[in-house]
């Protein structure tokens, strides 16, 4: 689900413990390990420390676990 066409723009985000500010204003973030978009709206999974977004809760374990 590649969202980069049709007027879609890329956000830029500051990950925090309990949430996330937009820095630049955007539709969707790019999974650090996938490359999928994710809509903002439908994100739910990052790593403060990494300062990166994932698509699922599997994709975020295993970056953390140091497998992707």
């Amino acid at each position: 689900m590649l969202m980069s066409s049709g007027g879609q723009r890329a956000a830029t985000l500051i990950y925090g413990p309990s949430g996330f500010r937009v820095v630049k204003s955007g539709d969707f973030v790019t999974c650090a390990v996938t490359g999928e978009a994710i809509p903002l709206e439908e994100l739910r999974y990052w790593s403060v420390e990494k300062q990166e977004p994932y698509a699922s809760a599997q994709i975020a374990t295993r970056r953390i676990l140091g497998e992707a």
